[in-house]
């Protein structure tokens, strides 16, 4: 059965990482499979909030990629984003989108998924849905509204927030079918509310024909980014924002200074790169990275010897990092911050290590350890390695998507 397929998502291809990439390849395996696909999504911006070269912010756009149509609507781009700023950026691609949306009622879609973030624009696919007889899916990358409060961006227990709760609960319940990536935020939709039957698992992927292990000798990328060879690597790789709590990993640096062969990269870019790098000043063992092109992901991810996946405490539940699976498929131990009890900490308690947030002197010393332990690091590795390709790969992620789509999408 081939099927007309809409996707609103404010992140897509050609953004290198987070969730414009997996829209895109998402996008394109469908359109693959002989469906018609077509994507209302924004100039690519992320992660280095600036829109990219060959595009423009304000302009409306059309294009083709992988046999998918593409339509680019105009979105306003804060340099350094941060509370109200962030909601007008969201606010300006849902109002910007939605003549584009009503306009693909008369293509008639069988489906209109909408990816949030931004759940702004969850009441305008909920309306184009019904207007032109589609069914409305929502895939939840993270639960944006309780990050905010969590974050302090939107005062908990506040009238607003109140509000904002109730709105995003009753939109919640119009949806067809809503979908997300971890058990946990699974669980937090129920208690939201929402029937188990309407919810599924739609877990971020890693392709392991692209991210895997290279031997030793194979790392050419340490020469090119002089990041030096005698060193035992500990790699932060992606995006530097609020939710990371990456001054915890400088503040861990500082108290490792001592251990000469301990080196920290730092990679990637986002609204608080700039106050990492005034953090870490005068420090000699943090070297900081720009964002590489992702034909140079798994010589990166391979320059590790551990791989750092630092959360605060109030966002660990409420969104489970992509980068995780790229982390395990390169065949490195992992060292999560993570509360106990959170789904983070249950998988890489399994697999890897996992630290308090927040806790710096915690950090060093799980750093510490697994940096005398060449042994344990090689197991915890391979049992990373092991677990991702049974549980996370995007032939297996997608397939069973693809799967759910077909069982469901007439229903």
């Amino acid at each position: 059965m081939m099927l007309r397929l809409l996707i609103l998502g404010l992140n897509f291809h050609p953004e290198p990482t987070g969730i414009g990439k997996y829209t895109g390849e998402l996008a394109a395996c469908l359109a693959g499979q002989g469906h018609q696909v077509r994507v209302i999504t924004t100039p690519p911006y992320y992660p280095h909030w600036r829109v990219q070269a060959g595009y423009r912010s304000w302009q409306y756009h059309q294009e083709n990629w992988q046999g998918v149509r593409v339509f680019r609507c105009p979105l306003w781009v804060p340099h350094k984003p941060s509370g109200i700023k962030r909601i007008l950026h969201l606010l300006s691609f849902a109002l910007s989108s939605f003549p584009v949306l009503l306009g693909q009622c008369s293509w008639r879609p069988n489906l209109i998924l909408c990816i949030a973030p931004a759940f702004m624009n969850a009441p305008f696919a909920l309306f184009t849905a019904r207007l032109s007889g589609a069914k409305a899916w929502l895939h939840l990358q993270d639960f944006e509204l309780d990050a905010a409060a969590n974050l302090g961006l939107l005062p908990a227990g506040h009238l607003m927030a109140k509000f904002t709760g109730w709105v995003e609960r009753g939109l919640l319940k119009r949806f067809d079918r809503i979908s997300t990536i971890s058990n946990r935020m699974l669980a937090r939709l129920a208690q939201k509310g929402i029937a188990p039957e309407k919810t599924f698992l739609f877990p971020n992927w890693v392709d392991t024909g692209l991210i895997f292990p290279l031997p030793a000798h194979r790392k050419p990328l340490k020469k090119e980014l002089r990041i030096p060879y005698d060193k035992i690597i500990v790699l932060y790789a992606g995006n530097m924002g609020h939710k990371q709590g990456l001054e915890n990993v400088i503040e861990t640096a500082r108290h490792l200074q001592s251990q000469a062969k301990i080196h920290f990269v730092l990679c990637g870019d986002g609204a608080l790169r700039s106050d990492l790098e005034s953090r870490a000043e005068g420090l000699p063992n943090v070297q900081f990275l720009p964002l590489q092109p992702p034909e140079k992901l798994n010589g990166l991810l391979n320059i590790a010897d551990i791989h750092l996946l630092p959360q605060r405490a109030d966002a660990a539940d409420l969104v489970m990092p992509s980068k995780l699976s790229g982390m395990l498929a390169s065949g490195k131990p992992v060292i999560a911050t993570a509360n106990p009890g959170t789904e983070i900490a249950e998988i890489v308690g399994q697999l890897g290590v996992v630290t308090p947030p927040g806790n710096a002197l915690a950090l060093a010393e799980a750093i510490r350890g697994l940096a005398n332990d060449p042994e344990r690091r090689r197991s915890l590795g391979q049992k990373g390695l092991a677990w991702v390709i049974a549980n996370g790969s995007k032939e297996k992620v997608l397939n069973d998507y693809f799967e759910y789509m077909k069982n469901n999408i007439e229903q």
